[in-house]
């Protein structure tokens, strides 16, 4: 089985708080990405509680982002058709995550493709490619964007250099 994994195409990184022109170029991609793919499809969710402010991200980026239930938290529109699994984040990289995926089994790879790629794309990638180390994992540059260009291709050597397949 091929997995994909769409990590937070939320409306706050895309035009909310958090939003840039390059989220937003991406979006159709992702769509046409997810639409085409012949696997299984895992949506990931940033997802922060009303105390944002008081949480160690919340200091250290103080713009309230991704707050549960809100409009800005919800993944993007043009996404929701596709969502048959969704899995609740609170951190930037998911560690359980990870661990459910390596008890599904049978993976031929794992494609990760969203939101942002220096902060929650990397780290699950690392964390996934920990893992389940002999599992290609593969990420579609075309697919991502970082909170600026220069931190997207930063994040990407780095997979690179951990033997993440980037294309």
């Amino acid at each position: 089985m091929k997995l994909l994994i769409v990590i937070d195409m939320q409306n706050d990184f895309i035009d909310g708080s958090l939003g840039t022109k390059e989220a937003e170029a991406i979006v159709p991609k992702v769509v046409e990405k997810v639409r085409n793919f012949d696997g299984e499809v895992i949506f990931t969710q940033d997802t922060h509680g009303e105390n944002y402010e008081q949480t160690q991200e919340g200091r250290k980026l103080p713009v309230r982002h991704c707050i549960e239930e809100t409009e800005g938290w919800q993944i993007r529109k043009e996404l929701k058709p596709f969502i048959r699994t969704k899995w609740r984040k609170r951190t930037f990289g998911s560690i359980a995550l990870a661990e459910a995926i390596s008890e599904m089994g049978d993976i031929e790879s794992i494609e990760l493709v969203g939101l942002c790629t220096d902060i929650c794309v990397v780290s699950n990638a690392l964390i996934i490619k920990a893992a389940n180390r002999e599992i290609p994992i593969i990420v579609d540059s075309s697919c991502c964007a970082g909170v600026t260009p220069d931190k997207h291709n930063a994040a990407l050597e780095v997979m690179r250099s951990c033997q993440i397949e980037v294309i």
